[in-house]
Order: C-alpha cells, then structure tokens, then sequence
C-alpha cells in the first residue's frame, strides 16, 4: 500500500515546508526547461555551418596615410606580394569581411526602381576575381568572376554587371528555381547572376537575412581597406605574425590593424551568445543544487519530526522497505504537483520569452525530459534521509521522546 491518504493528511498538517519545496520544484522546473531549450539553440547556432574553411582564412584592416603614392598601385603590389608568401593560397580586398558583425545590406529586386517588385534582402561586399578563392568557396552552379567583369569603383552610381549570390538568396529570389541567368536589380541597376555558392553567409550571423549574401566585382581601394588572406590551415598562424612585417615593408606610411582569422572574427561576434549559454548553464546547476538540498533537508526535518512515529511503526513491524517507501511517495506528491504548476510556468515563460525577445518557440518536449529529469533528482535526494529513517530502532526512538 502506498499510504497516499495518511501522507496527505501529514502534508496538510505542516504546509509550510510542503509548499515552500513545491514552489521551488515549479519555478526549477519552468527555469531550467526554458534555459534548456535556449541553450540547444545557442549551440546549434554557434556550430553551424558558415559555408567559409575559417581555419584557413584571415583577414586585416589597412589605414593608409601617405599621399606619396597611387593606392590602386598600392593595393595592387600587396595583393601580388600577399599571394608570393609561402602557404598562402589567395588573397583580395574586400569591402567588408563576412562573419565580422560589420558590413553592408540592401534589397535586390526583380524590377528596377521605381517600379514596385519584389525584394529580397541580403548582405554584399565586393571583390575582385580572387575574391571567390580567398574565401575559400566555390560555385555550385554557373562560374566565377573573371577579370573582364571586374569594375573599377568611381562613385555610389558605380554598379557591376555581374553578381555570385548565395543559394538561399536564389532561392528566395527565384523559387521556381530558375534564378541562375537571370537579372536582378540593385536600385535601378541590372546586375546579371552568374555563379550560385551553396553555403555563404553574411556579415550578421543574426540578421534573418544572414544566409543571403551577394558578392559584387568590384575594384575599390581607398585610405581604410579589408584585405582577406586565405592560407593553409597549418600555416595560418605563423602567417598572421608576418603580415604586418610584410605590409609595412612594402610600404610604410600605414597601419595595420585587425589582423585575426575568420574564427576568431566570429568568435567575437558570438561572445554574448557564449557569455549568455554559460549564465545559462551556471544558472541550472545552482537550481538543481538548491532543489536537491531543499528536498534532503525537508526530508532531514520531517525524519527529525516523526522519530516517535517512525519507531512506532518499527515496533509493530513496519519493513524498512516501507518507511523508505512512505518518504518517497511524500516526496513524490510534493513533486508532482510543483512540476504541474511549473510545467504552466514554463509555457507562460516561453511564450513571454517568444512574444517580447523574440527567441524559439519553446520545444513542449524541452518541458516533459526537464519534469523527469527533476522528479528523479528529487527521489534520489530523497533516498539517503529516508534510508537513514528505515535505519532507526524502535527502541532509540521510543527513548527520545
């Protein structure tokens, strides 16, 4: 018999611990199976794919202050010197660097302006014919740049012909799937898609539009550039400690800054999303620690309470079996119900947390593994306390009172 009524009776005699156990099993249970579920999506999103070999690829700021010299020679000797360095395989100047929390976006349209069309979203950043390998991407469809389809930039009404967008961007743009060929428009100006890359993101690995990306043909250099070296793997790091050496060497009247490789760039970029999952899981420990303590010293207490009880019930032959049973369905009773109200907690929290912080809808099965998860860390708490009450002799216990 599991002596549910006597022990509803005891819970009713004392509610104050009960219900202080309680609440603390439902506001455990709606917390961590929230914190949960936000840190499975904080990880999924800090391992997905990029598209980019990040090991492989860095990337550098130049700020030029001489005026003794033509910037587009400049450039255009580092780019030849940068590719002479043993164990680099490509490197180009870019606009903005992707993975890097900075950069440019714009709409493209299927018709130019005026006109009203639809629009697709997406980052871009332009690039010469190197800039494709630099990044260390290939097309899946179509082809690459090629010299002749580079432009020299000569102002904002300046526009290439051409353009490599990302898969998801065609996608989005061409569900037909008919996209590659076609033209689309970036303010009135046609730009003709010629290469599709399976995997690019953009610069914001958070914006809704980070996987639409769009490299433009484009030749800009100026006082302020991003230069993107891809090297091998193994090399890269004894490469990064030569490049200001190297580009200093080659001309001194600037200052390099920045220099760190595409990892690392992301790394930064995601380290309040790492911040934030270490809180997070910090946070589930301390509850579960708190809940565990709070139901052995509950348990310690009602033993302490009930010793004249318990020894009573050893001198008319109560089992050992039966007084462990009796803490554990007393403790069970406590649980389920802090875990019916927590499991309301949880889904009125993930719904505040969806509606005003716009993260995931909470996963209802995040709820059901943190309630047996909790149940059973609760029973184990409650093992040792009621195997030390089974221990009891009924004449020691007859004594203390």
């Amino acid at each position: 018999m599991l002596e549910i009524k006597p022990i509803f009776n005891s819970l009713c005699r004392s509610k104050a611990g009960a219900m202080m156990l309680l609440i603390q099993i439902a506001i455990t249970t709606a917390i961590v199976s929230n914190a949960a579920f936000i840190i499975k999506e904080k990880i999924e999103y800090l391992q997905q794919d990029t598209g980019y070999p990040e090991d492989e690829v860095l990337s550098f700021a130049v700020l030029t202050y001489g005026k003794d010299r033509d910037l587009n020679q400049v450039f255009e000797a580092d780019e030849t010197m940068l590719r002479n360095i043993p164990g680099v395989i490509d490197a180009s100047i870019f606009s903005t660097v992707p993975l890097s929390g900075s950069g440019a976006v714009s709409s493209f349209h299927l018709d130019p302006d005026p006109k009203d069309s639809k629009g697709v979203r997406a980052g871009f950043t332009m690039a010469d014919e190197h800039g494709l390998n630099s990044l260390g991407l290939e097309v899946s469809e179509g082809r690459g740049f090629t010299a002749e389809d580079v432009i020299v930039f000569k102002g904002s009404a300046t526009v290439p012909t051409v353009a490599i967008v990302s898969k998801s961007f065609i996608e989005e743009m061409f569900p037909n799937g008919d996209g590659l060929g076609n033209i689309i428009y970036l303010g009135p100006n046609p730009v003709k898609i010629v290469g599709v890359v399976n995997k690019m993101m953009g610069p914001w690995l958070k914006d809704d539009a980070s996987e639409n990306m769009v490299i433009l043909p484009m030749s800009k250099t100026g006082t302020l550039q991003n230069i993107v070296v891809r090297t091998d793997a193994s090399s890269r790091s004894s490469i990064i400690g030569q490049i200001e050496e190297a580009m200093l060497a080659s001309y001194d009247k600037r200052v390099i800054f920045r220099v760190q490789g595409l990892d690392d760039a992301k790394d930064e970029y995601n380290a309040g999303d790492v911040l934030m999952m270490r809180m997070l899981v910090v946070l589930i420990v301390v509850l579960v620690l708190v809940t565990a303590l709070g139901i052995f010293g509950l348990t310690v207490f009602n033993i302490n309470k009930r010793t004249k009880q318990i020894g009573t019930r050893r001198a008319l032959g109560a089992r050992k079996s039966a007084i462990v049973r009796y803490f554990l369905v007393e403790n069970c009773l406590i649980c389920i119900a802090g875990l019916i109200f927590g499991t309301v907690g949880a889904l009125v929290l993930g719904q505040a947390l969806f509606e005003y912080y716009s993260l995931p809808a909470l996963n209802h099965s995040y709820i059901a593994i943190t309630a047996i998860f909790v149940l059973s860390f609760s029973l184990l708490s409650v093992l040792l306390p009621a195997n030390r009450a089974a221990n009891i002799s009924p004449s020691i216990a007859t004594r203390s009172i």
